[in-house]
């Protein structure tokens, strides 16, 4: 049985509190997730001081700040970094960020992560793709707002930098905070698997925790959800969070589908085998049959229990005769 890496987004969930990220630490921990993800960014390397808020930032952050000013109170510093990464260690769960810039990327290879994960604003960063493609890391590329195209092009720097297929993870993932569950379209993760022959995954930003149930069904090898201690909280990604409950529900669940998922192989299970009897039917006599009547569809049906001569052999029991004599409803023999 294989295991979805569940990795709880953080994000900018935090607000730039460093008490509060570690407190979601603990509660990503708790709820039984791999791996807590987060950012790292220098606002002024990542946005200009002209770039518009996305309409989901604009309906839950402040309207008179620019996206600037909004990242400049999200972002953590080196130091604050080095105290989650000891966090994490304490709590047994994995450490992550995402690198938004080529210097964030540099320091976060430092820290020894398990692998990079390109943020889906990034996948047509060519540079930034083939400096992540040269880190030996494993990586895992979103793929929101792409075509697959863009897809095919971002995978390509990534394997021309010397990444190879096997440590490639594609997340299908859609860009809106909420995702209306009418815009997954769940299916096109099973697409990148078949068109570009590695793992996927799915980075789930739809409210509740259905979809990201069904994509580990479909074969979904990382789960990436957002989550937050209050969704009440100021700050563009809190409403489109899960709360530490409900993680724990999707993590609950995503395991329980990976049991249910089981082998490819189909015969009966050890739980199931011992109803068999009890369930299937045998061959009986309808009526009472004296010794050398010959067995015929008058006077043979087929009932429970499964513990005589299986009804699949009714052509073979036709026209021979009785061996004994047998009363109604009991288990005939050839």
């Amino acid at each position: 049985m294989r295991s979805t890496y569940i990795i709880a987004e953080a994000g900018v969930n935090h607000n730039g509190d460093l008490a509060l990220a570690l407190r979601m630490i603990e509660a990503a921990a708790q709820a039984g997730a791999d791996a807590v993800k987060f950012q790292t960014f220098d606002a002024t390397r990542l946005v200009s001081r002209y770039a518009p808020k996305a309409n989901y930032q604009l309906a839950t952050t402040d309207v008179e700040e620019t996206q600037l000013e909004m990242l400049k109170k999200l972002q953590l510093n080196e130091a604050e970094h080095q105290q989650l990464v000891e966090h994490c260690k304490a709590c047994g769960i994995a450490f992550l960020s995402s690198p938004f810039d080529e210097q964030s990327l540099e320091y976060l290879l430092g820290l020894d992560m398990p692998l990079i994960k390109v943020p889906s604003g990034e996948i047509t960063n060519r540079a930034f793709l083939h400096k992540i493609g040269c880190s030996g890391k494993p990586v895992v590329l979103s793929t929101g707002m792409a075509t697959l195209g863009e897809v095919e092009a971002a995978l390509s720097v990534l394997l021309e930098a010397g990444m190879s297929r096997e440590h490639v993870t594609i997340l299908h993932c859609n860009t809106e905070y909420p995702t209306p569950v009418s815009d997954v379209n769940l299916r096109a993760m099973n697409t990148l698997a078949t068109v570009f022959d590695v793992a996927v995954g799915y980075s789930d930003h739809t409210e509740g925790i259905e979809v990201s149930i069904a994509a580990v069904a479909r074969g979904a090898r990382i789960i990436e959800k957002h989550f937050t201690l209050d969704r009440t909280l100021p700050g563009p990604d809190h409403q489109a969070s899960l709360l530490p409950d409900e993680l724990a529900s999707m993590v609950r669940a995503i395991r329980n589908i990976e049991f249910a998922l089981g082998s490819p192989v189909k015969q009966p299970s050890e739980s199931e085998r011992k109803n068999a009897p009890i369930a299937r039917k045998s061959l009986v006599a309808v009526a009472p049959i004296a010794k050398g009547e010959i067995y015929t569809r008058d006077n043979l049906c087929a009932k429970r229990p499964g513990t005589g001569i299986s009804p699949m052999r009714l052509e073979e029991v036709l026209g021979r005769p009785a061996p004994r004599s047998f009363a109604a409803d009991e288990l005939i023999e050839l």
